[in-house]
């Protein structure tokens, strides 16, 4: 089911956002294909998860944002809590406790080079190491689906804080890591670089 664009975006956003968001489920998608395949065998799962982890938990959040009924969930681009316009540099935010279904998306997020598409994932110097995690619109709107209770259940939250954290969580064997915001971010991109835009090589830096 498509994710819910909040009348506020105008055509021009709306059609951005339809792309962002078709593009976050096919990352999601493809994630979800590589856990039902490989499970516990995938390297990449011993590497973001844990060397005993299991697939069950990521394997929900993935599928979930695929392809979980929206509700009432919306993504809006006005700015009704002023956190756009009194936040330096913020690109978006979920509402939280003001509308816990809510996302807002501001104006910054569709600034020129803000936001990378898919078909750039080891392109122009990109690693998944070294680059921010919403460098594209699908891993910034992943982490922003996160957020709303309507696809996570409020179970994925922010344990570990960057690459090192991530890759640290997971080698110390913290069970945690399946549920983790940035763990799961990384695990998607850094499967969809090597399978996907250089298959065998990827770019994870």
């Amino acid at each position: 089911p498509p994710f819910p664009i909040h009348s506020s975006c105008n055509t021009t956003l709306t059609h951005q956002l339809t792309r962002a968001f078709t593009e976050t489920v096919q990352l999601a998608s493809h994630a979800r294909d590589h856990l039902l395949k490989h499970g516990q065998t995938s390297p990449f799962v011993k590497k973001y998860f844990g060397t005993n982890a299991t697939t069950v938990a990521p394997l929900g959040v993935f599928s979930r944002v695929a392809s979980a009924d929206r509700g009432k969930m919306t993504f809006r681009c006005d700015d009704p809590d002023r956190n756009c316009a009194t936040q330096e540099g913020w690109a978006g935010h979920w509402r939280g406790s003001n509308a816990t279904q809510e996302t807002v998306i501001c104006d910054l997020s569709f600034a020129p080079g803000k936001r990378r598409w898919l078909d750039s994932v080891c392109g122009l110097g990109y690693t998944v190491s070294k680059d921010a995690t919403n460098l594209f619109w699908a891993t910034d709107l992943l982490h922003r689906t996160f957020h709303v209770p309507q696809v996570s259940e409020d179970a994925v939250h922010h344990y570990a804080d960057g690459w090192e954290e991530v890759l640290e969580m997971a080698a110390n064997g913290d069970e945690r890591s399946v549920l983790d915001s940035d763990t799961l971010i990384y695990f998607a991109i850094d499967v969809y670089a090597y399978e996907v835009a250089e298959p065998g090589r990827g770019c994870g830096g």
